[in-house]
């Protein structure tokens, strides 16, 4: 296993351009390749040089060589990717959880940037800026109409360097410029506390490079607080993923020794694999395992694991393995079923080639690609229920995604209409105050699910949703 990870690099599930995505950097050496289609290549061959001298201006020889590999490595899958320059730092900037810019959480509202969150200490954070400020202006250019991606590509940058920002506080009805000076920001990926006595909540946002560590440190700060831990609720809600190693790591420190956490399968002999708890299946570096640091009753602490439909690769992987060894109770809604792994190969010092080469399984060989988890339990997201459910991207939405390689796909013809009327829900809601249209924070007591879990945790009745069902799996479209 030593001398695989030594030529895989690393192994990791996260979010690029918005797509969910599993990686395992390598460089392979390629034995042997089919014969090329020589015929198609003289016509590629051609297409090029028409291009170049008939075009009506003169076009960059390269940006089309570049874009023929993108467009060509696009129509595979919505994962597979190409990366120039700029995406390559960004992809490798999202893995460490460290990146340069200002330090905000971000989404849209309205076509503008809404924040979120600033994050603690970071320059936005001493700016003054605030959750719910909205971001109309990146320099002199206007935000509305931007997309999401693109924005944060405009508030990153070089260290030091300065971005306006023009924010509009709503409820003081203002409009200012900030200037911030970019830095290098950490983001923060675990949370918990003892939430009253006896049961703690632990929180993972994204599996990063220092999600063990932070993970072992809150359990540990969690058990001086309270050594007579009865229960124990993981929140993997809105997890989108992150390093491989770091998931098997957080399933490892449930589960009892060396049993499987995760196996893959695929064309490439490297793509069939089997990954268990055990250190060297997480362990990226020499050094003692920071699991050891954990109390023995971790392994036995009664545990609810809560997951939705944007909890996503790593956080499938971590539920799976834990549901199929009967370790944890799951509940929330089905999640969002990204169980494909895609290898990273450098072409040059600057660029690389983002490739789908295996697919996910559970511990009982259950493909979590386009089906996701399947709770224990189906719980809504309030007491009223999860009236916007069907209208959140999942797996099986994507264009040109993979079936699950398991069984038949059934089409559903309620879902349309289910999601158009729940967007005219949404409109309706959108009209409410923004104080009425606040979701509950996590972690609080008016977090639904949450209140569910330490339900289920103490013997009590768990209100399970009367509308959340398995989704099944969808005819994939390629």
């Amino acid at each position: 296993m030593g001398e695989k990870l030594r030529i895989a690099g690393w192994i990791s599930v996260g979010v690029v351009a918005g797509a969910l995505t599993t990686v395992s950097l390598q460089t392979v050496a390629r034995g042997s390749m089919s014969p090329l289609p020589l015929e198609e290549l003289q016509q590629l061959a051609a297409v090029f040089d028409m291009v170049k001298t008939d075009y009506v201006e003169p076009v960059d020889e390269k940006k089309l060589i570049t874009d023929a590999i993108s467009g060509m490595v696009a129509s595979l899958d919505p994962h597979s990717q190409y990366f120039d320059k700029k995406s390559y730092k960004e992809f490798r900037e999202g893995t460490t959880g460290q990146f340069v810019g200002v330090g905000i959480e971000i989404t849209q509202e309205d076509g503008l940037i809404k924040i979120v969150s600033p994050i603690e200490g970071s320059p936005a954070y001493r700016a003054g800026l605030k959750t719910n400020d909205l971001i109309t202006k990146i320099d002199d250019t206007a935000v509305k109409g931007l997309a999401l991606n693109e924005a944060v590509k405009r508030m990153r940058g070089e260290p030091n360097t300065k971005v306006v920002l023009t924010v509009f506080r709503k409820d003081e009805n203002r409009t200012f410029p900030v200037t911030i000076v970019r830095e290098q920001i950490r983001t923060q990926s675990v949370r918990g506390k003892v939430i009253e006595p006896g049961y703690a909540w632990v929180r993972l946002s994204q599996f990063q490079e220092r999600t063990v560590d932070d993970f072992v440190a809150k359990i540990e700060d969690i058990y001086k607080q309270e050594p007579n831990l009865k229960g124990l609720v993981l929140d993997l809600r809105n997890d989108p993923g992150g390093l491989l190693d770091a998931a098997v790591a957080v399933s490892t420190a449930f589960l009892p020794e060396k049993v499987t956490v995760v196996s893959t399968n695929g064309q490439l002999a490297e793509s069939k694999y089997t990954f268990k708890a055990s250190p060297e299946f997480y362990q990226r570096r020499s050094g003692p395992d920071p699991l050891k640091k954990l109390p023995a009753a971790l392994k036995n602490v009664p545990l609810v694991v809560l997951v939705n439909e944007g909890s996503a690769s790593a956080s499938e992987i971590v539920a799976g393995a834990l549901q199929d060894h009967k370790r944890a109770t799951i509940m929330g809604s089905q999640t969002f079923g990204k169980g494909s792994v895609q290898t990273v190969r450098p072409l040059g010092p600057d660029t690389g080639l983002k490739l789908t080469t295996a697919r996910y399984y559970t511990p009982s060989g259950r493909s979590i690609q386009a089906k996701g988890i399947v709770p224990d339990v189906m719980v809504d997201e309030t007491e009223e229920g999860s009236p916007f459910a069907v209208l959140r991207m999942r797996e099986a939405d994507l264009e040109k995604h993979l079936n699950s390689g398991q069984g038949d796909e059934k089409p559903n013809p309620e879902r349309e209409k289910a999601r158009e009327e729940a967007r005219k829900r949404l409109e309706e809601e959108a009209k409410k105050p923004a104080a009425e249209r606040k979701a509950p924070e996590l972690g609080s007591d008016k977090d639904f699910p949450l209140v569910q879990a330490l339900n289920k945790l103490k013997g009590r009745p768990v209100l399970v949703s009367k509308t959340l069902t398995e989704r099944k799996e969808d005819k994939a479209s390629n």
